[in-house]
């Protein structure tokens, strides 16, 4: 880095921080910026590139205690003063920078010691350049820029049954190079949801840290059962004559035997009967089995049936299921 950037940029607000920032600050700082102006996340956006390497340049130079220092230093000696072309007035460019060590124009002549005092200031031998050493060394990152870079996430995806995402299972997968990899798929995983595992992704450029492996997982629906949450759901047929006079049903659970639920007389359609502890279970916690009664009309009836049938529409109260909605639909 050229030294007139150092009296041009202030690194501070780059940030957006204060100059007494602390390193931890700093840092976190630093990170939520590179997320957001990474060229990796922003791609074709040449303006977040180049915040990105300006957000990075500056980071670079305040994470090090060294290189903060002397940044400080010269800022503070600095400040207003410019290195200008020698012949455009005045003065050469360095005129400010000699001033603090106590040699204007007009004073006696530089000796090499004064020059060497200049050069070690900024970590340089006589005869150095400003391109190369603690200026202009490359600190790694994108294009040179900011710390070491993250390596690529990897995404992949797979799709397993029910019950083993209710569960849980160690699967096998197969990476984008070929080889087998597993995947620990964790009791109650949800559909869509994603499971990253740390450090398997792709190797950073420049010795960072490895990207990550995300697998997002699909769920195959089950026939019998739905998820609410941690809660597993079930619709229970039952007859007419069991939800008007009561009755002791059976309703599965999965991967179990039955379980035995009363149904109460007069149980109406759509009422949902609790089976405690017998849902998803998680280290989270447990669900439940929630199992809806829907009343199955029969679509065949032989000739008594039809006739007891029509013996009890006659004895039935007529009352009129409906008039409390259409009621409410009136307003």
């Amino acid at each position: 880095m050229a030294s007139q950037d150092w009296f041009d940029k202030d690194f501070y607000s780059v940030l957006g921080v204060s100059k007494d920032v602390s390193d931890a600050d700093l840092k976190k700082t630093y990170r939520k910026l590179a997320r957001t102006y990474h060229p990796d996340s922003n791609q074709g956006d040449p303006k977040a590139e180049a915040k990105f390497k300006e957000v990075s340049e500056a980071y670079s130079v305040l994470s090090d205690a060294e290189q903060r220092k002397e940044y400080d230093q010269i800022r503070a000696m600095g400040s207003g003063a410019r290195f200008t072309a020698a012949g455009s007035g005045g003065a050469g460019g360095f005129e400010d920078v000699f001033s603090a060590f106590n040699q204007g124009r007009g004073g006696r002549p530089q000796s090499a010691e004064d020059f060497e005092d200049i050069f070690a200031m900024f970590n340089q031998q006589p005869g150095g350049s400003f391109g190369s050493g603690r200026f202009g060394q490359s600190t790694g990152g994108f294009r040179g820029y900011g710390g070491p870079t993250r390596g690529a996430d990897v995404t992949a995806r797979t799709t397993i049954d029910f019950i083993t995402a209710t569960k849980g299972e160690t699967i096998t997968l197969q990476g984008e190079d070929g080889k087998p990899f597993k995947v620990k798929i964790p009791a109650g995983v949800a559909d869509g949801q994603k499971i990253r595992l740390r450090g398997r992704g792709r190797p950073s450029p420049d010795g960072g840290e490895a990207g990550d492996v995300v697998v997002q997982v699909a769920v195959r629906p089950h026939p019998v059962f739905s998820r609410d949450g941690l809660n597993l759901r079930v619709t229970v047929p039952v007859t007419f004559t069991e939800a008007a006079l009561g009755a002791t049903i059976e309703v599965p659970t999965l991967g179990g035997d039955p379980v035995k639920l009363r149904v109460a007389p007069g149980t109406p359609s759509g009422r949902v009967l609790r089976v405690k502890g017998r849902g998803v279970e998680t280290q989270k916690g447990t669900g439940d089995l929630l199992a809806e009664v829907q009343v199955a009309v029969p679509s065949h009836l032989d000739e008594a049936a039809r006739e007891a049938l029509q013996r009890f529409h006659d004895l039935e109260p007529k009352e009129n299921p409906r008039a409390d909605l259409m009621a409410k639909a009136r307003g």
